[in-house]
């Protein structure tokens, strides 16, 4: 079989009318029906990107939230260190002379 004589495919091919001749009920049907699926894919698409772009600004939210209790973390581990150290330092025996 030579496909050297066909035109690739492309949106454009589906708006072309046939060469000639009045068109086929069964194509046209054929034809409405694949429109209408591509119309609901094409909204399914828009519905996910959406939805990837929320989830994507809601991960990087999470992110900057995780680095700041991080950030706490390790602010309030010196602290208790230190609180721990004065405390330690308040109950020692005095240095013998």
């Amino acid at each position: 079989m030579c496909y050297g004589q066909q035109r690739p495919f492309s949106r454009d091919s589906l708006t072309q009318s046939p060469p000639a001749g009045p068109p086929n009920p069964d194509n046209v049907v054929a034809v409405d029906t694949l429109r209408g699926r591509l119309a609901e894919t094409e909204a399914r698409l828009a519905r996910a990107r959406a939805r990837e772009a929320e989830l994507s600004r809601r991960l990087e939210e999470m992110k900057r939230f995780v680095s700041v209790m991080e950030i706490l973390e390790t602010y309030l581990k010196r602290r208790f260190r230190e609180q721990q150290q004065h405390v330690a330092r308040l109950f020692a025996p005095p240095p013998h002379k």
